[in-house]
């Protein structure tokens, strides 16, 4: 790839089980871009807080605590640079943060103002050197709203309640199947009506449908938009 290539900022959001953290990890380092799973972050106060059995619902005492322990929550870099693990207390616990428990609290998590505000800077000093695809829920509305460009993974309930059913090993009709798809139809409604920071796309987010998409497929049309943005910002570096 060309010297002059301008890396940029992507703000890379989507629901929950859209594919965003996956594809975004695959189509980073196609690029030789940084990727950062901002979800993790809060999987992984929301497994503190279940460790440390605290209720997000009980009060301003609970809600100290959780802020507490989003400051012993660090992201470690991959091989290829990808800040997709979770480290505490020096151990990792990223295997620990997609279950059952903390699928069914993170947006309760979540939605706390104190915890975003928390973890808010962390995510914008990660920004700054530019060349990353950061992945979440509100990133380019809330924490990085002048990113270069901004896409939005989207598909329905159904294909990511399958698809999160198929990475738990189940069937998606089953009953087993069958509450995932409850829970992501709850995580939804949580995600979206919540008043901070709630999910939406972007008024200028390039919004992506994956319904029926093979992982492959879907990662090509990200590399391609950000390709496609690159050319748009160097052509316009280049008349200024």
């Amino acid at each position: 790839m060309s010297a002059e290539r301008r890396k940029l900022v992507v703000a890379l959001d989507g629901p929950a089980s859209s594919g965003k953290s996956s594809v975004g990890a695959a189509a980073a380092p196609e690029l030789g871009y940084r990727f950062c799973d901002t979800g993790l972050l809060y999987r992984a106060v929301t497994w503190l807080g279940l460790r440390e059995r605290v209720d997000p619902a009980a009060g301003s005492a609970a809600v100290a605590e959780l802020v507490q322990l989003a400051d012993e929550v660090h992201l470690a870099p991959d091989a290829q640079g990808r800040l997709d693990r979770v480290v505490v207390d020096g151990r990792d616990g990223t295997d620990e943060l997609h279950t059952a428990p903390v699928d069914e609290k993170v947006s309760d998590v979540s939605a706390i103002p104190e915890v975003r505000a928390a973890l808010q800077p962390r995510q914008r000093a990660l920004a700054r050197e530019g060349g990353i695809v950061m992945a979440g829920r509100d990133i380019g509305t809330v924490i990085l709203p002048d990113a270069d460009l901004k896409i939005f993974l989207d598909a329905s309930v159904e294909e990511r309640g399958r698809r999160r059913a198929e990475e738990r090993g189940v069937e998606a009709n089953s009953q087993e199947g069958q509450a995932i798809l409850a829970q992501l139809r709850r995580r939804d409604d949580l995600d979206r009506n919540r008043p901070v920071a709630p999910l939406r796309a972007a008024s200028d987010a390039h919004v992506l449908r994956t319904d029926g998409n093979r992982f492959d497929q879907t990662v090509g049309m990200v590399v391609r938009e950000i390709l496609e943005a690159e050319r748009t910002a160097t052509a316009a570096g280049a008349s200024a």
